[in-house]
């Protein structure tokens, strides 16, 4: 269907595109098969942050502790006169920012970048609340006070020799754990437990833990590397996506780990039957497909393709349906809209821009609304765009509304509540935001096509404070300070 081109007004998001689903572009899967799509990728964000590396851009020492800074008129002054530390914003405030080398990893990869993936866990006794930072050396560990601010408590080291791809971390929550992964060789997969962290004395703090204090340690992967992790909790399993090599038996596709007991994880089976999955949302299937309901189901992003996955059966999981979509250059993540009632779901493509093509070609991220209603056949019902130009990255959805990491752009929140009732997308609008890369703000469109600022996010606590890990700076502390509504456009 043909989606409205519409003006920005209210935080609305411009749109206007083809959205279609289509069959997997056979004349091109070869190249993502072989790992050449991904290896050019990579090779280019190296570029990109060698490039920043030798400016000086990539010190994290060098950017200083802050404090609380309301937003003005769309502009937050966390320094006056400096603009590297004026930042764009909307209905978002500035609590607290603390350096990755304050954190626990002064060092970097060869090109100097030191940040990736953010999650964080709720003490469900004391309400208090905690983040698991990944960096390159390892994985930091703070709390985040009510007052919002943060307390330095504690760094995880990485336990493998580190090299450039252990800045690849990925971690979710499971229980009162931490998983964490990495694309380093030999690292495998920590479960650190984040209740050791409710007994350390401010005075005493930050603690250096031992790589030995986890409560497990996964190491049944090829190479000991996994480019993500993901957590069914309410099944109690794990799932590494990405373990190199693509040649395995696995294909660095699903590889299911059972975590029934955490100091004793076990690998279950795997799935290798659309090869390389990049990331995945796996689920209790709740949702209007019958033939489904009560299954355990995986969606997978797997770089040409949203690939639905039975996987009931860890041993012998199997392909549901397979689908590309118009523009497709990097399938790369995406969130399930209600995991309770699993009709719609977002997903993002992280190349897209870069390549500039299908609604992507003017550089605005654009992310893609499916209909899974039926999981046989997902439609690409619509799409909605950034108000920026740049790329968008890593995202999941709370109460109707998309967290979206979009490097440059900062962290990103869009109401999608609409979708149900307007899955063209017309009605997505952009309710608020805190733009962490000042660098590129002055460029055409008010950013770049490009691998810098903010990995990841976590916004999932009570207290409303979202914690953004960016690649060079360091962990933003930032809240929401009003919910707009959206002007309800039909198309």
């Amino acid at each position: 269907m043909r989606v409205k081109a519409i003006g920005v007004a209210v935080g609305l998001c411009a749109v206007g595109a083809l959205a279609k689903e289509k069959a997997v572009d056979m004349s091109r899967h070869a190249e993502y098969k072989s790992g050449a799509v991904m290896d050019r990728i990579m090779a280019h964000k190296f570029e990109q942050w060698e490039a920043k590396l030798a400016s000086g851009a990539l010190n994290s020492t060098q950017w200083p502790r802050l404090n609380y800074t309301k937003c003005v008129n769309g502009i937050a002054k966390a320094i006056h006169g400096d603009a590297l530390h004026t930042f764009r914003c909307k209905n978002m405030d500035l609590y607290d920012f603390i350096n990755h080398a304050t954190l626990g990893s002064p060092l970097a990869t060869e090109e100097g970048a030191t940040g990736s993936s953010i999650w964080g866990w709720t003490d469900p006794k004391s309400g208090r609340e905690f983040i698991a930072v990944g960096m390159y050396q390892g994985t930091g560990l703070a709390e985040i006070l009510p007052k919002g601010r943060l307390l330095n408590l504690g760094f995880l080291p990485a336990p493998a020799a580190l090299g450039n791809h252990a800045l690849w971390k990925e971690i979710r929550s499971y229980k009162n754990y931490m998983i964490i992964g990495s694309e380093l060789e030999d690292h495998g997969i920590q479960i650190f437990d984040m209740r050791k962290l409710l007994s350390i004395s401010p005075k005493k703090a930050p603690v250096t833990f031992s790589v030995d204090d986890v409560t497990g340690h996964f190491k049944d992967l090829p190479l000991g590397r996994t480019h993500n992790v993901v957590i069914n909790e309410e099944l109690q399993y794990a799932v590494s996506v990405g373990a190199a090599p693509r040649e395995d038996a696995c294909g660095a596709g699903l590889i299911f780990i059972d975590l029934k007991d955490p100091s004793k994880p076990t690998r279950l089976g795997c799935n290798a039957q659309d090869g390389y999955v990049h990331d995945a949302q796996c689920l209790k299937y709740r949702g209007p497909d019958k033939r489904y309901l009560n299954h355990d189901i995986c969606y997978g992003y797997n770089e040409d393709s949203l690939t639905i996955y039975d996987v009931t059966n860890k041993a012998n999981s199997s392909i549901i349906s397979r689908t590309s979509y118009d523009g497709a250059s990097y399938t790369h993540q995406g969130w399930v809209l209600d995991p309770f009632n699993q009709e719609y779901l977002l997903l993002d493509d992280e190349y897209d821009e870069e390549e500039a093509v299908g609604p992507a070609k003017d550089g605005y991220p654009v992310t893609y609304i499916w209909d899974i209603r039926d999981l046989q056949n997902p439609k690409n019902t619509g799409l909605y765009k950034a108000t920026n130009r740049g790329i968008d990255h890593n995202q999941y959805v709370i109460d109707g509304l998309s967290y979206q990491s979009s490097y440059g752009a900062g962290v990103r929140v869009y109401d999608v509540s609409s979708i149900p009732v307007d899955p063209t997308g017309n009605s997505v609008c952009e309710v608020a935001y805190f733009d962490i890369y000042p660098e590129d703000d002055t460029e055409p469109g008010g950013g770049v096509v490009g691998f810098a600022g903010s990995w990841a996010s976590y916004g999932y606590f009570k207290s409303g404070f979202i914690a953004v890990n960016t690649i060079e700076r360091g962990v933003y502390l930032v809240k929401i300070t009003k919910r707009e509504r959206c002007k309800r456009v039909h198309a």
